[in-house]
């Protein structure tokens, strides 16, 4: 996932229920990406429970780690994207859950149940997933969507026209794989050639940002790379933006609940990861997110253009293309923030 991958983070004004805090019998502290929470899914949820929701933001998973492990912070709940959970576990931020509480976690989907970064389950649940590809305006651009040329070797209706997310993780991969390379990959070769083709392609952007859903939507920027989600928010508001999946490779990623070990509602949290695994509650972050979320039966609860959306649904030629972001070894991230560094000079 920075203003990750996943939101449509156009604007992240914290949500603060503060009229129920004052009411209900209990208190919840969530730390979430930007624009990523549903306010029907939050004001159902203190509806049901009595527990007021307290909703902060942050915007990128560097942020996130940071804050919490400077301490004091108060929150409860936080959202990581998957390639940070062994972190997070690994240096005793989150607590084991307890999936006697969670009876709820039967509607995971087997797929997202048994993942490498959690295998079981035992300390996260789904929040959503998603694909980081390509975004065009179709208007400009008739030729193929799916190719990571769109960034990497506009043609000429696209310079100077061209947003790229600031992402690290997934400009890398997506680059990487566009060169011949693996994800992760530490051959010098390889990565000469994705420094090279990074360097030539910039001048021919005309940004590195990440809340551009309205730009996108009002064709002040004609093509990018972007998230599935957020090009879908921009795809209904002008139906010439259309999503690609580059053919070369692309990564698939998903964010994730987890209790943090000095949760002083630990309690409360147990009851909202519940929530949010029932069928009809992870429809709400769907509906709102514009993401899938993992939890089999919510797809009868999403809105009717979630259930056919080419940003969802990835085309069946294109999916052996797509592999799960994943953590690189600190050595192998040493190389890759190098050759970010340059490219952000």
């Amino acid at each position: 996932m920075t203003y990750s991958r996943k939101l449509l983070r156009f604007g992240a004004a914290a949500l603060l229920t503060s009229a129920s805090l004052a009411q209900a019998d209990g208190q919840l502290n969530l730390y979430n990406w930007g624009n990523y929470t549903s306010p029907e899914l939050i004001e159902r949820f203190q509806a049901e429970t009595g527990i007021g929701v307290t909703v902060t933001d942050f915007d990128s998973n560097e942020t996130a780690l940071a804050r919490i492990k400077a301490g004091g912070h108060g929150f409860d709940i936080v959202v990581p994207s998957n390639n940070y959970i062994p972190v997070w576990i690994e240096e005793g931020l989150v607590q084991e859950l307890d999936h006697e509480r969670l009876p709820n976690i039967a509607n995971v989907e087997p797929r997202w149940m048994e993942v490498p970064f959690d295998p079981g389950r035992r300390y996260s649940v789904p929040w959503a997933w998603g694909t980081t590809g390509v975004i065009v305006n179709s208007a400009v651009y008739s030729g193929n969507p799916h190719t990571a040329e769109i960034f990497l070797d506009p043609p000429p209706e696209l310079q100077g026209r061209v947003n790229v997310i600031p992402e690290m993780t997934d400009i890398m991969h997506l680059t990487i794989r566009y060169v011949g390379g693996e994800p992760c990959t530490d051959d010098r070769n390889i990565l000469r050639q994705v420094r090279d083709a990074l360097v030539a392609a910039k001048p021919h952007w005309i940004a590195m940002d990440y809340g551009t859903v309205d730009a996108y939507a009002a064709g002040d920027m004609a093509a990018g790379v972007y998230w599935n989600g957020a090009s879908m928010r921009a795809r209904l508001l002008n139906e010439d933006i259309v999503y690609g999946y580059p053919q070369t490779g692309f990564p698939v990623w998903m964010d994730n609940a987890v209790i943090l070990a000095d949760a002083v509602n630990a309690d409360h949290a147990h009851t909202f990861l519940n929530f949010v695994m029932e069928p009809e509650n992870a429809a709400l972050i769907s509906n709102f997110t514009r993401y899938a979320n993992g939890i089999m039966g919510s797809e009868a609860y999403m809105d009717a253009v979630m259930r056919t959306a080419p940003e969802i649904i990835i085309p069946e030629e294109l999916q052996a293309a797509g592999r799960f972001s994943i953590s690189c070894p600190p050595e192998v991230n040493a190389i890759y923030t190098q050759i970010w560094t340059e490219l952000l000079r």
